[in-house]
């Protein structure tokens, strides 16, 4: 098995189109210190939803990254706006990074051994992922980009919606892909809050 930061920057190579040298090792120490303390043995491992396993949350990711950043190269060449594609990159790379806590109970003992301090409670992804971009130092403007669902931060950002809508985006595909069915319709069937 490769130490975590290989497994990272080999599964996500989008990592090196991040401009910023200290941005990209920040996204690069909180995909480590995730994968550690979920216990995940592979980056791979860690499922894109719970109940979609046969997809992996960094073919998601990468999904969203790319969807993210051709969305913010054509509001940029065609409508004259200016997004920042470091901090694109590292929010999209880094918003469901939280699933690292959040689906350990999800799969088998032989892929994980998680920390329970971490691993244990319920928090969203999308929490966790913030505050794991909070603690390696990640710029404001990342950290306050990853919570990503409606009401969790109340001031969006140029940045924060693209990736939202990538997310939005790469989700649906990979829901029809894999089950037929719309996120609406996914949401609306396994939704825990109904």
């Amino acid at each position: 098995m490769s130490d975590y930061g290989t497994q990272v920057r080999d599964a996500l190579p989008e990592l090196d189109d991040i401009g910023d040298e200290e941005l990209r090792g920040k996204v690069v120490e909180a995909w480590k210190l995730a994968l550690d303390r979920g216990g995940w043995r592979d980056v791979y491992h860690v499922p894109y939803a719970w109940n979609i396993q046969e997809v992996s949350n960094v073919e998601h990711v990468r999904g969203v990254t790319r969807i993210a950043v051709e969305s913010a190269r054509e509001a940029r060449d065609f409508h004259g706006s200016d997004p920042d594609l470091d901090v694109i990159r590292a929010v999209a790379l880094l918003h469901d990074v939280g699933k690292c806590y959040e689906y350990v109970a999800h799969v088998g003992d032989d892929l994980v051994d998680p920390d329970p301090e971490y691993a244990a409670e319920p928090i969203p992804h999308s929490l966790s992922g913030y505050a794991l971009a909070h603690e390696v130092g990640c710029p404001l403007a990342v950290q306050r980009a990853i919570p990503h669902v409606i009401g969790e931060v109340p001031e969006r950002t140029l940045e924060s919606e693209l990736v939202k809508s990538a997310n939005i985006a790469s989700s649906n595909a990979i829901t029809q892909a894999t089950m037929g069915i719309s996120l609406q319709e996914w949401i609306e069937e396994y939704s825990t809050t109904k």
